[in-house]
C-alpha cells in the first residue's frame, strides 16, 4: 500500500504557531508551566509495535509545538491490551497536562459495549489530544495457514492470534466469527501486541491476525506482505483503502440493516485508529495547548519526513473531533448496541 499520500501535501503548509491559538496571557501561564518540564507519552502496548512507533515519533516533535518547549519522553506500559494504561491514565496519572498516553483504539467504547471488565473509566471524560491516523485495518493469514480469501474464511477452520480481551485483535476476529458464523478459533496471550502475534503466525502457534493495523503491517512488517509470506483476506473500515480495490470490505458483508448497523458501531473505531488522550480533569487551558500542539505535529514538516521514512501513515483527526466521535457513538440506540455487544461476545 502506498502510504503518506495526502500527508505529504502538507509540507506546502505553514506550521501555525501553537502561542496564535491562545490569548497571550493563557499562553504565558501554559509555556511558564511546561518551561524544564517533561511530559510522559504512555504507550499501552510493548516496544516494537505500531502504536509504540507512532508515539516515539510523536515525541520528537510534539514537545516544539507545545508552549515552554518540554521534553516528551515515551514509556511502555502493557498489560491487558492496553486497559492497564487507561486506567493509569484514568486514575492515577498526573491530571496536569505532564502525562498523555495511547491505546488500542477501540478500548474507549468496549465499556458501552457491556465489556467493562477491568476497566476503571469512562471515555467520555478523558482530554482527547488528536488521532494521528484515521485507517483501514485488516484480516492477514500466514500462506500455510490454507486461509487465502474470504470464502476460505468461510468454510475453512482457523487460528487468529490476539493480545488480549478488548483488544482489536480479539475483538475484531470475534465479531466476524459471530455475525458470519465463521469457523475461527481466536487464542489471546499475545501480551505485547503486534510483534508477538507475527512470531506466532511465523511459528505456526496461529494461522492469522485480524485487527492489524494496514498502517502497522507498512511500518513494521512489509517484508511479510513483499515476501508473500500473508495473504490480505479482508478490509475493517467504513471505506475501502484505495489500494486494496479487490480485497472485501467488511461493510459489504452483513445481510441485514441490524447486522450492518451493529458492525458500523464496532468499525467506527478505525477513524481513531492512533489515539492520543489525556487525563480527565486538565486545566482547559492545557488541554487547549495539548490539541494545539498535537495539531501542529500533524503539519510539521520534519514530522511528516519522518513518517514517511517509517511508512506511518498521517491522516489526522483532531482532539475536538475525537472527542465528538466517542459522545456520538455512546448516543448509539440501544438496540444496536445491544447486538454490537452479542457480536464481540467471546466463547
Amino acid at each position: 500500500m502506498r502510504t503518506i499520500r495526502r500527508a505529504v501535501a502538507y509540507l506546502a503548509m505553514p506550521v501555525l504557531l501553537t502561542v496564535a491559538a491562545f490569548p497571550a496571557h493563557a499562553a504565558d501561564a501554559v509555556a511558564n508551566f511546561y518551561r524544564g518540564k517533561t511530559v510522559q507519552v504512555l504507550v499501552g502496548f510493548g516496544p516494537g509495535g505500531g502504536y509504540d512507533l507512532y508515539a516515539r515519533t510523536l515525541a520528537r516533535y510534539m514537545g516544539r509545538h507545545i508552549p515552554g518547549n518540554p521534553t516528551m519522553v515515551p514509556q511502555n506500559m502493557p498489560g491487558a491490551g492496553g486497559v492497564k494504561v487507561m486506567n493509569y491514565l484514568y486514575n492515577v496519572a498526573r491530571k496536569d497536562g505532564t502525562v498523555i498516553a495511547t491505546f488500542a483504539r477501540g478500548l474507549a467504547i468496549e465499556p458501552l459495549l457491556g465489556h467493562a471488565q477491568g476497566t476503571q473509566f469512562e471515555a467520555t471524560k478523558f482530554g482527547w489530544v488528536g488521532s494521528v491516523s484515521n485507517e483501514v485495518s485488516i484480516c492477514a493469514f500466514w500462506t500455510t495457514s490454507g486461509i487465502r480469501t474470504w470464502q476460505d474464511m468461510e468454510t475453512k477452520p482457523a487460528t487468529s492470534g490476539a493480545s488480549a480481551a478488548g483488544a482489536d485483535s480479539e475483538i475484531f476476529p470475534t465479531v466476524l466469527k459471530n455475525l458470519f458464523h465463521l469457523p475461527t478459533k481466536v487464542v489471546t496471550g499475545f501480551s505485547n501486541g503486534g510483534a508477538d502475534i507475527n512470531l506466532g503466525m511465523e511459528r505456526g502457534e496461529v494461522g492469522g491476525r485480524c485487527g492489524w493495523s494496514g498502517s502497522s503491517l507498512l511500518s513494521q512488517s512489509k517484508p511479510l506482505l513483499d515476501g508473500k509470506k500473508i495473504n490480505i483476506v479482508i478490509q475493517l473500515a467504513l471505506q475501502k483503502h484505495e489500494d486494496l480495490p479487490n480485497v472485501p470490505l467488511v461493510m459489504d458483508l452483513p445481510t441485514t440493516p441490524q447486522n450492518k448497523a451493529a458492525l458500523k458501531l464496532i468499525v467506527s473505531r478505525q477513524s481513531i485508529a492512533r489515539p492520543f488522550a489525556a487525563p480527565p480533569g486538565l486545566p482547559p487551558e492545557r488541554l487547549q495547548a495539548l490539541r494545539a500542539a498535537f495539531d501542529a505535529t500533524m503539519k510539521d514538516p520534519q514530522f511528516l519526513a519522518e513518517a514517511k521514512r517509517l511508512d506511518l501513515e498521517v491522516r489526522p483527526v483532531s482532539g475536538a473531533d475525537v472527542e465528538k466521535l466517542i459522545r456520538e457513538l455512546y448516543a448509539t440506540p440501544p438496540d444496536v448496541v445491544k447486538l454490537a455487544a452479542q457480536a464481540e461476545q467471546s466463547g
